[in-house]
């Protein structure tokens, strides 16, 4: 039987698998496999979200206007350089199906963000891994692997799923040394949660030179992951090219409508912002106190070893912490299978996980 046969690229693709939500465990369930908002959406997010159910008759605002607007007044930037997307991801691939096709090169980080390979093999390109130091992405390793055939340089900062970061200098340099012609595109999901004095989400970087583009989202610090919700900011000739390609109707006008409330509301931001700053601390410095090796993040998640000894090993680990209903990710697919990634959860959570962790490693000295 002969059947259509799609795109070279498209068969090397492992479809994306997202953080696991359930187990066959009794009881209430920590889910701490996606790096969700542990204290959830802004309450007037949810109530906006509500309030435009009257409404879904109606095609939404094809151009998101008023949710550009706020995010423009938010970060002091200008929204007509601002493209919505149905969350970030959505935004990734319009990227690379704009400026990359077969035979182009997809350049990332060792350990960075599984969307950037899966869109660049879906448009058939080859994608290149430069490797890291320490977990963290090398800024001449990425440099040294620049070629003819380079479009696009995904960076992840933090990164997901290591927690590490590039300095707002290191960013720079990296900026400098890259070709006029390859687009860096630098993925600030968490950009919220970090406190270091030296990072910067990318912005100002984008505001200044015309192949810089920086990705947020509302999945993370402001709840709202079911919905779908990202943007881009990026010189205006790349906005050009980006709505020619989307969908009209991206992203659902109740989408919109909560992205406004949750920008609008500061507080709840700062809480969650609080929240994190709290219990990442004393999860590195609980989970250490077991004798884990546990890397550096200034993310809502922390990225966690596991000896390698049969009974102790991140497999082990996860199959134990799940029958007690507590839910991390497993990093096989990021080429870390010795490391389990954990979202920061409420309190409730990150004690149950610490408690279960002990649990573990106590049946293993055993």
């Amino acid at each position: 039987m002969t059947v259509p046969r799609p795109r070279p690229g498209i068969l090397e693709i492992t479809p994306y698998v997202g953080g696991k939500a359930t187990v066959a465990a009794e009881g209430p369930v920590a889910k701490l496999s996606s790096n969700e908002n542990a204290l959830g959406p802004s309450p007037a997010a949810i109530e906006a979200y509500r309030a435009a159910a009257t409404g879904l008759h109606r095609y939404p605002d094809g151009g998101c206007t008023r949710l550009r607007r706020t995010i423009g007044r938010r970060y002091n930037i200008d929204p007509e350089r601002i493209v919505c997307g149905a969350g970030s991801d959505e935004l990734i691939t319009l990227l690379v199906r704009a400026y990359v096709g077969p035979g182009d090169e997809v350049l990332m980080s060792e350990h960075g963000f599984l969307m950037y390979r899966l869109a660049a093999l879906a448009a058939g390109a080859h994608v290149v891994a430069a490797p890291e130091r320490e977990l963290r992405a090398d800024v001449d390793a990425l440099l040294a692997r620049i070629t003819s055939r380079t479009r696009i340089l995904f960076l992840a900062n933090p990164n997901n799923p290591t927690g590490s970061y590039l300095s707002l200098a290191e960013l720079a340099r990296l900026r400098a040394g890259l070709p006029e012609e390859v687009l860096l595109v630098i993925d600030s999901a968490y950009a919220e949660f970090v406190g270091a004095e030296d990072y910067g989400s990318g912005l100002e970087m984008a505001e200044r030179h015309d192949n810089v583009v920086v990705t947020r989202t509302f999945s993370k610090i402001h709840g709202l992951a079911a919905l779908r919700l990202g943007w881009m900011f990026a010189d205006p000739a790349v906005v050009d090219v980006i709505n020619r390609i989307r969908g009209p109707f991206n992203v659902s006008q109740p989408a919109q409508e909560a992205g406004v409330a949750a920008l609008l509301d500061v507080e709840h931001e700062q809480r969650s912002r609080r929240h994190n700053d709290r219990w990442l601390s004393w999860l590195k410095t609980e989970m250490e106190a077991l004798g884990l090796v546990v890397h550096p993040s200034v993310a809502n998640f922390l990225l966690v070893d596991f000896p390698r000894r049969p009974g102790r090993d991140a497999v082990a680990a996860d199959a134990f912490l799940e029958a007690a209903g507590v839910i991390p990710r497993r990093m096989e697919a990021y080429g870390l299978p010795d490391s389990l990634r954990f979202t920061v959860g409420t309190e409730e959570e990150n004690r149950r996980l610490v408690a279960t962790l002990a649990r573990f490693l106590e049946r293993g000295a055993a």
